[in-house]
């Protein structure tokens, strides 16, 4: 039978025989007297005991071993049988944050642990989408500094401290409206306020690292999206937390 017809009875393409027949998987036929080659039934087999093995997932490089020794076939299925576990595993947990991302309207780019804090972030878009933007982003670069137990236990001391409430979009809102005509009193208050509202997350900080490369990634961050005038804000913000008695 010509390459077509083996192709076709297999359920493979042209290009796939061919790279078979290139790799060493299946023997080079006799070639007709025109010049074709001819393939018969054993080629067939071949064929689908390959293409077989391949739906199973097994890499071509291991296919000439396990087609032809059974205790060969063994060891890989069983590997194979172990990795299949841990993609199912994996695909799992994806489903998971998915749907957890799902439920709490969260955007797709946050942890699946700072799901729940995803529509209180998104409450600042209709009056502040640049820093909504922003705030998401933070939570993004934090998280990955954190790591996923350090993200679990952050967001958890957010959830117990009440953090992220209207309050916060209030002053979301306000911190977004500052810029170069902001008087220097509304950037007192401004912190003043910002210090009231986290002191109970910043005098209860989780047992996680948060170390210097972290403050350094998330300054360098606000020198690049924020205004002169909220980066004072900031400054002030941080002051009024480095006065609190120990």
């Amino acid at each position: 039978m010509r390459s077509s017809e083996l192709a076709a009875l297999a359920g493979v393409t042209i290009r796939t025989l061919r790279h078979y027949l290139a790799i060493g998987l299946l023997d080079e036929p006799e070639r007709s007297v025109n010049g074709y080659r001819d393939y018969d039934v054993r080629h067939l087999v071949r064929l689908l005991r390959i293409t077989r093995l391949t739906e199973l997932g097994l890499p071509l490089a291991a296919l000439p071993a396990v087609l032809d020794d059974p205790e060969a076939a063994e060891t890989m299925l069983a590997e194979l049988d172990r990795r299949t576990a841990a993609e199912i595993e994996r695909l799992t947990r994806r489903r998971e944050s998915i749907a957890r991302l799902r439920s709490e309207g969260a955007m797709p780019d946050l942890p699946p642990e700072m799901a729940a804090f995803g529509p209180a972030i998104s409450a600042v878009a209709g009056v502040a989408p640049d820093l909504a933007r922003n705030e998401r982003e933070q939570v993004v670069l934090l998280s990955h500094l954190l790591g996923e137990h350090g993200t679990s236990a952050f967001a958890d001391a957010l959830a117990r401290n009440a953090i992220f409430t209207p309050a916060t979009a209030e002053l979301l809102q306000r911190f977004a409206e500052v810029g170069p005509g902001t008087p220097q009193e509304d950037l007192e208050r401004l912190a003043d306020d910002m210090a009231a509202h986290y002191r109970p997350l910043l005098e209860n900080w989780p047992d996680i690292a948060f170390g210097a490369d972290v403050s350094e990634a998330l300054s360098s961050y606000g020198e690049h999206t924020l205004n002169e005038q909220q980066q004072r804000v900031n400054e002030l913000f941080g002051r009024r937390v480095a006065s609190w008695p120990a």
